[in-house]
């Protein structure tokens, strides 16, 4: 901008500039709007989210198969990131139960049971599924989550709940399981079970531990179950606990920040992390829309997906270079921020320095806690992701979608996480296209003392107009159902008690009209022409019409063929073949 241009112009172009970043560096917002009020809450809510976070964090490391320690990593840097791109308030992310089970099933092939490796794969497998995240936030993406219908949801997410819950088992009973389904791994715990491998000490652990959270779930969203839980099996360890209990603990831990690495895998493996990368992507961003868009309606402010979305990525990806691995909101922890009254993304923060200052100076204080108590904490968890309200109320209305519902779950408990996904993935777009391939099409007609024209079907009393055809088509009209539209035209003409000398289109439905449309349209019109019959339009959107316009078949169908509304068309087609028809609006009273 030259020197010359005006004050104004130029103090709108740095507004401009400001309103960009802080699209993209919502902090920016905040930091200008806080009040010094909210440091003390936001400060004593992050010390007890961290308290929260430093259980959970080591127990959903332990269920993706990776060292505790990597989930502490997971809970500091991503917390920060969020706090800097994040748009929610006071959204916690982390590690979760949700994708723990897709990070196991991904990482375990690709690291050959080392567990070296297997974080450096799980770094790659968050830095892969971030930047998926991110390119589609910028690319305003973030309409993907509604490739995954309610009914698809409760069926994937109640099999990743049995899954994971399965897999805990054996650590509550102080045993391990080599199992690569979630048959073997059941026929595991049998036998082990039958063979006496129960310790009896790490399994009143972890049934204490769940009888503790549960219990301080149910008393109130303030009381610290999972910490008390996890502090007091510690304490028990350290204090009566002695090697020949058998009882597995976390062990000694790693002083110190995580460090900058940039994870390296092969190509082959990067290929093959594809597939997780994106159904990480694709679920971790599904939870997170729906917890941030529910604690933004309690904050009254609005939530943009794609910046939610870009926030995603970018947290994800700061989780992979900073040891940890793949990350998501949480719907258990951000209500521990909200009760703690917590205020801003500053909460984070400060749970992020409480975490690092205590792998900074006191990392053995976790050396004793017992992977039962761990493995209680995730089971715990895991009840959370179940959903039972969404398959009860499918099975009450007898909905056909609770088989879309049986199908994934089976897919995802018995075939593997990542092919159930996909499998579920493929049903729900399958079921869009069923429903616009095959939609609701209804032949219309006057019904007495009733505004608008009506579905003969379900108003059998309905009169309609000698020799004229209505019907209405309510979808789009593209490639798939082109020829279901003109089968359903000839046969509301064959169909007619009379002679039918012309066919309206009832269009209002018709949202969008496609290239082999718009020609079927054009041929359509010429073959009924040939006997006698005119095709017309009634109620078409604008954009529609442009359409038609750009392809050029509103000059071949003919203007003359579209009308505003079906009245008009009605009295149009009475008035030019002379029809002896009296509406019952026109009658005399």
């Amino acid at each position: 901008m030259s020197s010359e241009a005006p004050a104004e112009a130029k103090r709108y172009v740095r507004k401009m500039r400001l309103t960009g970043i802080r699209r993209w560096l919502p902090c920016v917002n905040v930091l200008e709007s806080y009040k010094r009020e909210w440091l003390v809450k936001d400060f004593s809510a992050g010390i007890v989210l961290s308290a929260f976070l430093v259980p959970v964090g080591m127990g959903y490391a332990e269920a993706a198969g990776l060292p505790v320690i990597y989930g502490l990593y997971a809970s500091i840097v991503p917390l920060i990131a969020y706090a800097i791109f994040g748009p929610s308030r006071i959204l916690v992310v982390g590690p979760d139960s949700s994708l723990a089970a897709i990070i196991a099933a991904t990482i375990l092939p690709l690291s050959g049971g080392n567990s070296g490796n297997a974080n450096i794969v799980a770094a790659m497998l968050a830095v892969f599924s971030g930047g998926i995240c991110v390119i589609a936030g910028v690319a305003k993406f973030g309409f993907i989550t509604d490739l995954l219908s309610s009914p698809i949801r409760c069926g994937y997410l109640n099999a990743i709940a049995l899954t994971i819950l399965i897999g805990q088992i054996p650590k509550i009973l102080g045993f391990s399981v080599d199992g690569h389904n979630l048959a073997e791994e059941v026929q595991g715990i049998a036998a082990g079970i039958a063979a006496g491998k129960t310790n009896l000490t790490a399994l009143v652990i972890g049934l204490a531990c769940l009888v503790v959270i549960f219990t301080g779930k149910k008393l109130s969203p303030k009381f610290p179950g999972v910490l008390i839980a996890v502090f007091g099996a510690t304490i028990y360890m350290q204090f009566f606990g002695s090697e020949s209990s058998g009882v597995a603990v976390v062990g000694k831990l790693p002083q110190g920040l995580p460090q900058f690495v940039i994870p390296k895998v092969e190509m082959e493996s990067l290929l093959k992390l594809s597939a997780g990368a994106a159904a990480i992507a694709l679920v971790s961003f599904a939870d997170m829309s729906v917890i941030s868009r529910k604690f933004a309606s309690r904050g009254r402010y609005e939530i943009d997906d794609n910046q939610e979305l870009f926030a995603l990525g970018v947290t994800n990806i700061a989780a992979g270079l900073f040891q940890g691995f793949s990350i998501t909101s949480s719907a258990s922890r951000t209500p521990v921020a909200e009760a703690a009254g917590a205020q801003t993304q500053l909460t984070s923060v400060f749970a992020a320095i409480c975490i690092a200052v205590l792998l900074m100076i006191g990392p053995n204080l976790l050396m004793n806690v017992p992977t039962a108590a761990l493995a209680a904490v995730v089971v715990a968890a895991c009840f959370s992701l179940v959903e039972i309200h969404g398959v009860t109320r499918l099975w009450q209305k007898k909905s056909p979608e609770l088989w879309v519902t049986a199908i994934c779950f089976f897919c995802v408990a018995l075939i593997g996480v990542l092919e159930g996904i996909f499998i579920a993935i493929a049903l729900s777009l399958l079921s869009f296209i069923k429903r616009a391939w095959t939609p609701y099409s209804a032949v219309l007609g006057r019904v007495d003392g009733l505004k608008g024209y009506h579905d003969i079907v379900r108003h059998p009393e309905a009169r309609r107009i000698p020799g004229l055809v209505l019907i209405r088509w309510d979808a789009p009209i593209f490639f798939a159902n082109v020829r279901i539209f003109e089968e359903r035209v000839k046969w509301a003409i064959e169909s007619s008690p009379d002679l039918v000398r012309c066919v309206v289109v009832a269009a209002e439905p018709v949202t969008d009209i496609d290239i082999t449309a718009a020609d079927m349209l054009t041929e359509l019109d010429e073959e009924l022409k040939q006997f006698g019959i005119e095709l017309w339009f009634a109620e078409v959107k604008g954009p529609v019409k442009d359409q038609l316009k750009k392809l050029g078949h509103f000059k071949k169908l003919g203007e003359n063929q579209f009308f505003p509304t079906i009245g008009l068309a009605v009295d149009h087609y009475v008035e030019e073949y002379k029809i002896d028809w009296t509406d019952w609006e026109d009658a005399p009273s």
